[in-house]
């Protein structure tokens, strides 16, 4: 631990932190969200819904698997970094081919350890999520506290022009084979539109999974062009992916996805999708204390009573209110907020949480066949 470079943390509050370093040497404002996942950290790491995070791990031991090119989300990491207890630079895994430092610094993103990750989850729950600065440049925490208070607030922050694809392109894979350690090519029958906020790869190998020929489109579409498509049998629904920060401010594809739910498009959404189909009907989001990120939610299914163990990431929840044009179908146990919906008179379906199970449990997959049967 000594010899890794001195890192420093100063958070919102006022509380100060000397720390260590293991990944890019910089200095990064951020917000700082704890989870509770286990493992999949590179999964975490690489999952666009982090952008503009610090994501404090309460799994004190991190990086014993190392990082591999399978297990991207997408095509980088695009949270500012990660906090740890224990940091592992040795990696025992056969499908590792670098270091979880190594893994950072390539994609410029910080890595910090040597911080009691006990303390900053009990300082979230009980302040809530806040900004941070981390260094490995600026020690004084007089200077940390003009540069956090001199940045914008990451509901300030448009990410998805960021994290969304550029051009259009076609994702054929579906879920990973460990047998033949690759991704399978299933046979597909219907093709949607994935409208992408935000993506993770595991969103889309589980839609290919489930019979769908995927056509990924960037964030900035035009929904009178989707509309036009449709009505010429191009398609046969739309699904609007997860995606990082506040969703209130993304007026212009709140308006847009109006046009598509006006036009009685199939649609089915996760996780950000399913907050901006809600702003898209005039019911508007609200912002949790701490949000939910982890792959340990239990997540009750009001159709079959059964309970099912999800994944989630999400700072921002619909309101109860939805229930005037929606069936309230989940339920998350541990707050009571509202975990999936289907729209009255539509074939619209939403869900807060992630039923793609990457990092997390496999539960909740069977909600891709179950949108695929309702088209």
């Amino acid at each position: 631990m000594e010899t890794l470079k001195k890192a420093w943390i100063y958070l919102a509050n006022g509380m100060f932190f000397e720390a260590r370093s293991f990944g890019a040497d910089s200095t990064a404002v951020g917000e700082l969200v704890f989870n509770t996942s286990l493992t999949g950290y590179q999964e975490i790491t690489t999952d666009p819904s982090y952008a503009g995070q610090f994501v404090c791990f309460t799994m004190p031991e991190i990086g014993i698997v190392g990082a591999n090119a399978q297990d991207m989300e997408s095509r980088g990491i695009f949270a500012k970094g990660i906090l740890c207890r224990h940091y592992n630079a040795h990696f025992s895994n056969f499908r590792a081919t670098e270091s979880l430092g190594e893994f950072l610094k390539r994609f410029h993103a910080m890595g910090i350890c040597g911080i009691n990750t006990r303390l900053l989850t009990e300082i979230l729950r009980k302040n809530g999520s806040m900004m941070m600065v981390a260094s490995t440049e600026i020690s004084q925490k007089s200077a940390l506290k003009k540069v956090l208070e001199s940045s914008p607030k990451i509901e300030e922050i448009n990410y998805i022009k960021e994290v969304s694809t550029k051009s259009p392109y076609t994702h054929k894979y579906g879920s990973f084979d460990f047998a033949r350690m690759d991704y399978s090519v299933p046979q597909t029958h219907k093709k949607i539109l994935a409208i992408d906020f935000g993506i993770k790869r595991s969103i889309l190998n589980q839609l290919v999974s489930a019979g769908f020929c995927v056509e990924v489109i960037p964030h900035n579409f035009n929904a009178q062009d989707l509309i036009d498509r449709f009505k010429q049998g191009a398609f046969q629904g739309v699904f609007l992916s997860n995606g990082p920060g506040d969703p209130q401010i993304l007026e212009s594809e709140i308006a847009e996805i109006k046009k598509l739910i006006e036009a009685r498009i199939p649609i089915f959404a996760i996780c950000l999708g399913h907050q901006l189909l809600s702003l898209a009907h005039g019911y508007k989001t609200h912002k949790l204390k701490f949000g939910h990120h982890g792959g340990n939610h239990p997540v009750k299914n009001l159709l079959t009573n059964q309970v099912e163990i999800t994944a989630q990431n999400h700072n921002y929840s619909i309101p109860e209110s939805i229930a005037e044009i929606a069936e309230i179908t989940h339920r998350n146990l541990f707050d009571d907020t509202i975990e999936g919906v289907r729209y009255k008179n539509a074939l619209i379906c939403s869900f807060q949480h992630h039923p793609e199970a990457g990092p997390g449990p496999l539960e909740s997959t069977a909600l891709f066949k179950e949108f695929s049967k309702l088209l």
